[in-house]
């Protein structure tokens, strides 16, 4: 149908940690709490149990657990005007967690947060913020990383002035911060009735040099403490998912590229470039990156895109141009596939800022697909 195609579908699917009881009740992916909190309808009926625990531990310290951390410890009055989902404004004005603690296996200089959510997080009124002062302590490896680490330097100071801040402790049933380096799960255990998680054995870590790579890897010390939750929030990464009929390669969890250009094997195992099909942002190269690292990212791929066009290699063979959008759009109704056009997203964009408007917020979100639909068809 087309000249050129991009795969830009990014990573919509979990890492698994792979530690005993992971299958546990009570522990989600930060994925699907992201979604469920947004509305995201297929992960509407996660339904987290908020009321039968005070603590929390979210797995990971990047931009994704902050997030979730951020959603569980903010006043329930500052929520109310956002455009979070209703099913989850429920559950969290009901919720009795008190406390989140963040797990990193690494310390504060190689935390993969920005300075942007740590400092929105750090500011969340009334917060009680924990950090050991022991784990600020800095070796010549982690000053070396400072230095050449703009947004590192910055994070490791946010870290360093909240350690030392003088918080006031003494709120009845105020919410609590914790943040825990230098650790790493070593298995979640069960409760009693053996269906739902009651806690996390963590086994604390140190660095050593890698030195294949140069960076400071965790490694286990053989110490183990156990730490009380009733929810765990895993944000360990995401992964992305194959389409039929598309190179992928399956350990990377990425489409096999060069400079975007999508590659496949032959017969004999030889890479091969697909001619007019291109990749780019986390499908291209793993789930790494914050906007501006995708920018660069796409720029890379266009470029490749525009130098094929100029050096003739999207030409169609037979002379003849390809149909392109009609051609796709007849394909469809041949197909009796149901879609969603962009006027029909519009309706439903209209119809959610409308019952927003009268609730006071940007927008009321729909949340199944059954009321989507209607919605597009109204």
């Amino acid at each position: 149908m087309y000249d050129a195609v991009v795969l830009a579908y990014g990573a919509e699917s979990d890492r698994y940690l792979g530690v005993p009881g992971e299958d546990l009740g009570g522990i989600y992916s930060a994925r699907e709490f992201v979604w469920w909190y947004n509305g995201h309808p297929d992960c509407s009926n996660v339904s987290p149990d908020l009321k039968n625990t005070d603590t929390a531990v979210v797995l990971g310290q990047g931009n994704v657990a902050l997030d979730v951390a951020r959603i569980l410890l903010r006043p329930i009055n500052e929520l109310e005007t956002t455009d979070i989902a209703e099913h989850a404004l429920t559950s969290l004005r009901e919720s009795t967690i008190r406390k989140v603690y963040l797990v990193g296996r690494r310390g504060p200089v190689q935390a993969a947060c920005t300075a942007k959510e740590l400092r929105e997080i750090l500011g969340i009124k009334d917060l009680h913020v924990c950090i050991q002062k022991a784990d600020l302590l800095t070796s010549a490896a982690d000053e070396e990383e400072l230095k050449k680490g703009r947004i590192q330097r910055r994070v490791y100071e946010l870290f360093s002035k909240a350690a030392t801040s003088h918080q006031q402790h003494d709120i009845v049933g105020q919410r609590e911060l914790h943040f825990m380096f230098f650790r790493k799960p070593d298995r979640f255990l069960p409760s009693e009735s053996g269906n739902t998680v009651s806690g996390v054995r963590l086994e604390k870590t140190c660095l050593k040099e890698n030195g294949a790579s140069g960076k400071q890897v965790a490694v286990g010390t053989g110490q183990f403490e156990d730490l009380k939750c009733g929810l765990v929030l895993k944000s360990v990464g995401y992964k992305s998912v194959p389409v039929d009929g598309l190179p992928f390669d399956e350990y990377r969890g990425v489409v096999p590229n060069m400079k975007g250009r999508v590659l496949s094997l032959d017969q004999a195992e030889h890479a091969i470039v697909e001619k007019g099909l291109y990749v780019t942002g986390w499908l291209k190269r793993g789930p790494t990156g914050i906007i501006a690292t995708n920018l660069y990212c796409a720029e890379e791929t266009v470029a490749s895109i525009l130098e094929d066009f100029k050096n003739g290699l999207l030409t169609p063979s037979s002379g003849s141009p390809k149909p392109g959008r009609q051609g796709l759009l007849q394909v469809l109704e041949n197909k009796n596939a149901r879609f969603v056009p962009f006027s029909g997203w519009e309706k439903i964009d209209t119809k959610e800022r409308m019952e927003g408007e009268l609730r006071n917020k940007p927008r009321k979100k729909i949340t199944t697909w059954e009321e989507l639909l209607l919605a597009v068809d109204g």
